[in-house]
């Protein structure tokens, strides 16, 4: 008699340790100690007492040694500690696009489409009668044959210019992104780390831009008393600073950078946690804490709206809940023409990653 037998399911047992296991929590703890290799061990050793992780066949020093041996860890000559290498920059941007963005699969060439079509450069579903000026690679055959052969029949066949049938196309078009992360001193008030989800969101969308839009760019500035930008391989490196909001000195750097980029559709991604409490006067700084300075609100809402004569929306990713910071929030977004999202740090790169698909699909004229 044929059927199916049906048993108790008794799952393996996963080990505790392991080398893949114990990766993947060290490159969680590099977020935190700002690529620290020597204080993640530390941290990872800690663990390791507390919940077991490695077992007797393999302990801590075979993960050390088996990072060396992989290429995660170099020696550190001066200090006789380890650094980490460009294979665990590059392995802590992946891990960080998987948590945050998922599991995310390459497309070809990695360009975004646009709403408008035409004698673009990718076919999409939609079909139109035949138009001087259209390639020939855009006609569909197999359908222009079909339309032949209702209109002239099967037996007397022929084809004319009224039976071919094309395919439309979607133009592809680059996007030229800033993202803006603020390192003043308040993102590690109050007990409450911020600068390590806004650090893993930056990874996320860098390695996303990378490896399935490749076409677009992405530049990343920091903002404190000053603004600078950073390199994605300076990113695990980032730690906050004893600085005020230099916001008017990002979006000025922010701006300059996208003056350069040769494409239509640019934008600048902020995440920050305060309002604007510095300027640059100089060689002096004009600083003040209390409240909302006038002097350094007025100056930051000129350069919003500097940015939206030049065709730059700001999307604020605003990650504190104070009613007089996000009324700011929402004045500054107003004079811009932007958006603002009054984001927890949990769901921070769900936003960012939504938003910056979307934008995509637009093309600024």
């Amino acid at each position: 008699m044929r059927g199916f037998g049906f048993s108790k399911f008794k799952p393996n047992q996963i080990p505790k340790g392991g080398f893949e296991e114990l990766l993947k929590l060290f490159l969680e703890l590099l977020n935190y100690t700002a690529g620290d290799a020597g204080e993640a061990l530390a941290w990872l050793n800690e663990l390791d007492k507390q919940y077991n992780l490695t077992n007797d066949e393999y302990g801590m020093g075979d993960f050390i040694d088996e990072l060396k041996q992989k290429g995660y860890l170099s020696d550190d000559q001066q200090n006789g500690g380890f650094n980490i290498t460009a294979k665990t920059e590059q392995s802590i941007r992946q891990s960080a696009l998987e948590e945050i963005f998922g599991k995310l699969k390459k497309s070809g060439k990695g360009n975004h489409r646009t709403p408008q079509s035409g004698q673009g450069d990718e076919k999409n579903a939609e079909r139109r009668e035949f138009e001087f000026g259209d390639s020939l690679d855009q006609i569909d055959m197999t359908q222009s044959i079909h339309n032949a052969q209702v209109n002239h029949g099967i037996g007397d066949f022929m084809m004319t210019e009224r039976d071919l049938e094309v395919e439309e196309m979607d133009y592809k078009t680059l996007t030229s992104t800033v993202l803006m992360i603020d390192i003043s001193h308040s993102m590690i008030l109050y007990g409450e780390d911020r600068i390590t989800p806004a650090k893993k969101v930056a990874m996320a969308l860098a390695e996303l831009i990378r490896t399935k839009y490749p076409k677009d760019t992405l530049d990343i500035v920091v903002f404190g008393n000053d603004a600078w930008p950073i390199t994605l391989q300076d990113l695990p490196y980032l730690q906050v600073g004893p600085y005020h909001t230099n916001t008017y000195a990002g979006l000025e750097l922010a701006t300059d950078l996208l003056r350069r980029r040769k494409t239509h559709n640019k934008q600048i991604f902020m995440i920050t946690d305060g309002k604007p409490t510095c300027l640059k006067e100089g060689t002096k700084y004009y600083k003040n804490s209390i409240g909302l300075d006038r002097k350094v609100v007025n100056k930051t809402l000129n350069m919003a709206a500097q940015c939206k004569r030049l065709k730059i929306p700001i999307t604020t990713f605003m990650i504190a809940k104070d009613p007089y910071l996000q009324q700011f929030v929402r004045q500054f977004t107003e004079t811009n023409g932007g958006k603002a999202f009054y984001s927890s740090l949990n769901n921070l790169g769900e936003y960012i990653f939504e938003d910056y698909a979307r934008n995509r699909r637009k093309t600024v004229r």
